[in-house]
C-alpha cells in the first residue's frame, strides 16, 4: 500500500505542474526578471512548506535531512543553469519558448531522477562498496569543476546531436514553438526539440553528481526524492533571473567544487566517522555565500587574447 506521504507529494507535484503550465504560463511570453523572482519565491515556498509536512510526518532528523538535500540540489543546480544558458544561446532559442523547453526538460528530469535515486539506494543496499565509488565520482567531479573555469559547448560534436539529425531531419525554423513540424508529408524536428534533447542529456549528466551527493545526506527514498524534485521544480523560474546575474559570480564554481569534494569525502569516511547533517548544511551555505561574496569583492580578470 502506498504511504500517505507519497500520495501527498504526488498531489502537490501534479498541482504545481498544472499551475505552471496552464495558469502561470498559459501563453508563451518573455519572462521578466521580476516575474522570475516572484515565481522562484513561489516554488521555494512550496518546497519549504513541504518540509513542514516532513517534520510532522517523519520527525526533526528527517526534516534536517530534507532541508540539507533541498539546499544541496539548489546549489548544484546553479551550475546546470550555466549549461542552459549555453544551450539556448547556441540554438538561438527565442525567449518566449525557453520556459516550454525547461518545463518538459524538468518533467523528464522527474522521471530520470527517480530511476537514478532508487537504483542508487538499492545498489548501496546490495553492494556497500558502491558508496566508495560514489565518493570517488564526486571528488573527481569536484576537481574537474575546479580546474575548468570556462565552459565550451559544441553540440555538433556530440553523439546526441549526430543521432538526432540522423533519425529525424532538422528544420531550421522554430514554427511557433513546436518541437516537430510536417512539410510535404515528411516530419522534421525543430531547433527547439534539439535544445530539449540537450537540456535532458545535461540533466542526466548532472544527476551523476547530484544523486550520489544527496545519498550522502540521507538513504531514505522519500527524503532523497522529494527534496530533489522540489528543488528541480523551481529551476525553470530560477533560470530566468539567475541567467542575468550568475555570470557575475565568477568564483561560484570554487564553492560548488568544495561542496562536491566535501560530500565525496563524507561518503568515503562514512564507515569510520559520520559527519552530522547540520555540519553539512552549514558548510554548504558557507561555501556558496563565501564564493558569492568573493565574486562581488574581487573583479574577474579580463581573459588573455
Amino acid at each position: 500500500m502506498i504511504e500517505l506521504g507519497w500520495i501527498i507529494f504526488g498531489f502537490v507535484v501534479l498541482l504545481a505542474l498544472f499551475l505552471d503550465l496552464f495558469v502561470f504560463h498559459k501563453n508563451p511570453h518573455k519572462i521578466s526578471i521580476k516575474e522570475s523572482l516572484l515565481l522562484s519565491a513561489f516554488w521555494i515556498g512550496v518546497g519549504l512548506a513541504f518540509s513542514v509536512y516532513v517534520y510532522y510526518y517523519k520527525g526533526p532528523q528527517s526534516f534536517l535531512e530534507y532541508i540539507t538535500g533541498y539546499s544541496l540540489e539548489k546549489a548544484l543546480s546553479l551550475d546546470n543553469i550555466f549549461v542552459f544558458i549555453l544551450i539556448f544561446s547556441y540554438f538561438k532559442v527565442p525567449e518566449e519558448f525557453r520556459h516550454k523547453v525547461l518545463f518538459w526538460g524538468v518533467l523528464g528530469a522527474i522521471i530520470f531522477r527517480a530511476i537514478f535515486i532508487f537504483a542508487g539506494i538499492e545498489l548501496i543496499k546490495l553492494f556497500h562498496w558502491v558508496i566508495y565509488v560514489f565518493g570517488i565520482i564526486l571528488i573527481a567531479s569536484a576537481v574537474k569543476l575546479l580546474i575548468t573555469e570556462e565552459k565550451e559547448f559544441h553540440p555538433e560534436e556530440t553523439v546526441v546531436y549526430k543521432l538526432a539529425k540522423r533519425i529525424i531531419p532538422l528544420s531550421p525554423n522554430y514554427s511557433d514553438g513546436r518541437f516537430f513540424i510536417k512539410e510535404k508529408g515528411k516530419v522534421y524536428s525543430t531547433p527547439l526539440f534539439l535544445s530539449l534533447l540537450f537540456v535532458e542529456s545535461s540533466d542526466i549528466m548532472f544527476a551523476i553528481d547530484s544523486v550520489p551527493a544527496i545519498l550522502a545526506i540521507s538513504k531514505d527514498p522519500f527524503i532523497v526524492y522529494t527534496s530533489n524534485i522540489f528543488a528541480i521544480l523551481g529551476l525553470r523560474s530560477l533560470y530566468f533571473a539567475a541567467s542575468a546575474i550568475l555570470p557575475l559570480f565568477h568564483f561560484l564554481h570554487y564553492g560548488l567544487s568544495f561542496i562536491l569534494g566535501f560530500i565525496g569525502v563524507k561518503m568515503l569516511i562514512s564507515d569510520f566517522y559520520k559527519i552530522p547533517v547540520f555540519v553539512s548544511l552549514l558548510l554548504l551555505f558557507s561555501a556558496v555565500f563565501l564564493s558569492v561574496v568573493a565574486s562581488l569583492l574581487v573583479k574577474k580578470k579580463p581573459s588573455q587574447p
